[in-house]
Order: structure tokens, then sequence, then C-alpha cells
């Protein structure tokens, strides 16, 4: 009868030595994972106040717009360096979005981009200058460049003559809105050698209708040159063949 409770003693006994172990081993894990966790906090604020110490610094401040803008026609008078120009014009704009310069130097890219041969960008710098300046004097110049850049890249006269329309368009558009510009001149020359093109266009069409005995549509392409575009050269061919 006394070997159970000796027995459950005896394994009370064992039992409770383990269990004060467990307990001191659970009290060090937990001092050690708060200090760890402590640890990893201060590393933390560290690396967010370095990143926050190196993102200052890396930002670099604002440039003059003036100097910017100066910058740029260094670049494009003297350095012959459109491209270049182009980077510091559109810097001014980024930067100083609302000043004074940011509209001068808007302007000078699109210049910029015909100088450099860059059509496309530079009718997209023209629109979008007149589009923020209508009432500026440089408008006009804006609009004539958009022309300019279209008569430029006039194709072959067998060629579809998309741009030529284009270049046409845009052209009358400087003579129609600033007829009294410096720039309506040069226009109202470019349309002339653009009508001629178109023209010489009509007769090219005709001329294949003639070779294929379709009269009707070489009469018709004809008649086109006669109404529309009398002051060509083409027109005197056109009526003989009339």
């Amino acid at each position: 009868m006394n070997t159970p409770n000796d027995s459950a003693t005896a394994v009370s006994a064992d039992r409770t030595p383990a269990a004060s172990r467990t307990v001191g081993r659970r009290r060090r894990s937990f001092g050690q994972t708060a200090v760890l966790g402590v640890a990893m906090l201060l590393l933390a604020t560290s690396l967010g106040a370095c990143s926050s110490w190196f993102n200052k610094d890396d930002t670099p401040p604002d440039e003059p717009a003036d100097r910017l803008y100066n910058e740029g026609l260094y670049l494009l008078n003297t350095k012959k360096d459109s491209t270049a120009a182009v980077k510091k014009f559109e810097e001014v704009d980024r930067q100083h979005p609302y000043s004074e310069w940011a509209r001068k130097s808007l302007i000078m890219s699109a210049y910029s981009y015909y100088t450099a041969g860059s059509y496309e960008e530079c009718v997209t710098a023209s629109k979008r200058y007149i589009a923020l300046h209508p009432g500026s004097p440089d408008a006009a110049y804006a609009q004539y460049l958009i022309g300019a850049s279209y008569f430029d890249e006039i194709p072959d006269i067998t060629r579809d003559q998309t741009r030529t329309n284009k270049a046409l368009a845009a052209l009358e558009e400087v003579s129609r809105k600033y007829p009294t510009s410096e720039y309506a001149i040069s226009a109202k020359q470019k349309i002339e050698v653009v009508r001629d093109q178109l023209a010489g266009k009509e007769m090219q069409i005709g001329r294949y209708y003639l070779q294929k005995k379709d009269y009707t549509g070489a009469i018709n392409r004809f008649k086109v040159v006669v109404t529309q575009y009398q002051t060509t050269r083409h027109v005197e061919e056109a009526l003989e063949r009339l």
C-alpha cells in the first residue's frame, strides 16, 4: 500500500525540477527576444534616418531658370548642339513650369528640334506652345514652325502627299491668323511651292489615267489643276490636255 504513494511522491518530486527548468528557459528566451527586438527597432530607426539623410543629399537643388535658358542658347548658337540645347530648355520647363522662362524655353525647344531635323518633335512642341500661349507674339512663329516642319518633309511627287497637304494647311494658318507677322511672307512663298507640288501630283495621276484610256478620270484630274491650282506652272499643260 505504501508503494503507490511512494511512487506517486517520487514521480511528483521528479516533475518539479523539470517544470522549474522550463520556466527558467522561457524567461531567458523572453529576455533574449526582448533585447533582440529593441536592437532591431534601433537599427530600423537608424537606417530610416540614414535613408532620409541620403535622399535629401541625392536630390539636387533646382538651377536658376535664367542660367539653364542661357546655357541652352549657348549650346544652340555657339556649340551648334541642338540636342543638348533641347535638354536645357526642357529642364527649364520641368524645374520652373510656370515661369516666363518656361514659356521662352518651350518655343526654343521647338526651334531646336527643327534645326536638328526632328520634325515630329518640333510639331509637338509647337502645338503645345500654341495651346498654352495662344496670345503670345511667338505663337505666329510656333505655327510657322509647324508648317516649315511639314514643308521640309514633302516627299517625291510619285509618293503620297499627306505631308504636303499638312504643310499647306499649317502655312495657310499662318497667313490667315497672323497676316502681319514677319513670318507671313515666308509662309506665302512656301504655299506657292506646296500648291505647285500638289498640282504636279494631280497631273501625274491624270497622265496615268490617259495611258489607261480612262479619259473621264484624266479629265477630272486636269480640271482640278485648272480650278484649284490656277497660279501653278501646270495649268498650261492641263488646259492643253483638256
